[in-house]
C-alpha cells in the first residue's frame, strides 16, 4: 500500500494525482493481458483497479469536469459487465464463511453438493464473459483513457481542492450509515460499501504524509469494506436459493445460516463504521489539512 503513488511531502500535488492515474490504468492493463491468468482473477484484479479508477475520477471531477465523470462512469459499466463472473465467487466466499457461525451447519454431503452447484454457475459464466471481443474493447478504453489524462490541467491542483474532495467523499459514506443498523436492508448496506470502496482508495493518497496515520486508516476502511463485502456475498447465495434458481432444494437450510452470518456482519461493520466515521467532515478535512501543512519537504 505504502509503495503506490501519493501526495509526498516533498512533491508536486499534480504530479501525485497523475502518477496515481497511471499507475491504476497499468494495473488494470495488466489484469486483462496477462494471459497466463485465470480468467476470474484477472476479472477479479481488473475490477479492483476500476474501483481504484472510479475514486480517483471522483476526486478529479471538479477539475476536469465532465470528462473525469464520462471516464468513472465508464468504468462502472465496464466492471458491471464482468460482474457476473464475479458474482459465483461471492456465492462460494459467503458458503465458505457459513462455517464461521454458531449453531448448526450443512452436513458434509450437503455442502459439497451447494458448492459443485456454485461452481458449475461461476464456471459458466467465467467463459463467457472475458471473451477476446470483451479484452479488446477493455484495451481501447484504458487507451482513451491515458489519452484524455493527459490533457487536464492537473498541475494547477492545489492540496486544498483534494482535501476537500476526500472530506466531501467522507461525508458522502458518513452520510450512508443506515440510522438502524439491525434493519439495513441489503441495497442500503451495497451503497454504503461502494462509498467506503471509494472513500479507503482516495484516502490511500494521503498514506505518504504521515505513514502511521494513513496506514490506520485505509486498514479501518478496507476492514469495514471487507464486512459490507460479506453481507453483499451473503446477498449473492440468498438470491441463488429463491425458487427456481439453482439452490432452490437447500432453501430452508441455508437461509438460516445465511441471515445469521449477515447479522453478525452488520453488528462488526457497525462498530467499525461508528470509530471510523466519528469526526465531522469539517473536522476531518482541518486534521488532512494539518498533516500537509506539517510536512517536511526534503528541501525545507
Amino acid at each position: 500500500m505504502g509503495d503506490k503513488p501519493g501526495l509526498r511531502p516533498d512533491g508536486q500535488v499534480g504530479a501525485a494525482l497523475a502518477a496515481a492515474a497511471r499507475d491504476i490504468l497499468g494495473e488494470a492493463r495488466t489484469a486483462i493481458d496477462e494471459g497466463a491468468t485465470p480468467d476470474a482473477v484477472a476479472v477479479h484484479e481488473f475490477r479492483k483497479a476500476m474501483k481504484r479508477w472510479r475514486a480517483l475520477m471522483r476526486l478529479l471531477e471538479p477539475t476536469a469536469g465532465s470528462e473525469a465523470e464520462r471516464l468513472r462512469l465508464e468504468a462502472r459499466d465496464l466492471a458491471r459487465e464482468l460482474a457476473e463472473a464475479r458474482d459465483g465467487q461471492a456465492a462460494l466466499d459467503a458458503l465458505a464463511d457459513l462455517s464461521k457461525g454458531e449453531g448448526a451447519t450443512l452436513s458434509e454431503r450437503s455442502l459439497a453438493s451447494v458448492r459443485s452447484r456454485i461452481e458449475q454457475i461461476k464456471q459458466a459464466a467465467e467463459t463467457t464473459t472475458l471473451t477476446d471481443a470483451v479484452r479488446g474493447r477493455v484495451r481501447a478504453t484504458l487507451d482513451a483513457a491515458a489519452e484524455t489524462l493527459q490533457t487536464w490541467p492537473l498541475d494547477r491542483v492545489s492540496f486544498a481542492e483534494v482535501a476537500g474532495g476526500l472530506a466531501d467523499n467522507y461525508a458522502r459514506a458518513r452520510r450512508a450509515m443506515p440510522p438502524e443498523w439491525s434493519r439495513a436492508e441489503p441495497e442500503d448496506l451495497h451503497e454504503l460499501r461502494q462509498r467506503v470502496v471509494v472513500h479507503r482508495y482516495q484516502m490511500e493518497l494521503v498514506v505518504p504524509l504521515w505513514p502511521r496515520f494513513g496506514k490506520v486508516w485505509t486498514g479501518e476502511a478496507q476492514r469495514l469494506r471487507e464486512r459490507l463485502g460479506a453481507c453483499q456475498d451473503d446477498t449473492v447465495l440468498a438470491g441463488l436459493t429463491r425458487p427456481r434458481a439453482p439452490l432452490a432444494r437447500w432453501r430452508s437450510r441455508l437461509l438460516p445460516l445465511i441471515e445469521a452470518r449477515r447479522a453478525a456482519h452488520v453488528a462488526a461493520a457497525a462498530r467499525l463504521a461508528a470509530r471510523l466515521f466519528a469526526e465531522r467532515p469539517k473536522a476531518f478535512r482541518h486534521r488532512l489539512e494539518a498533516l500537509w501543512e506539517s510536512r517536511e519537504p526534503a528541501d525545507a
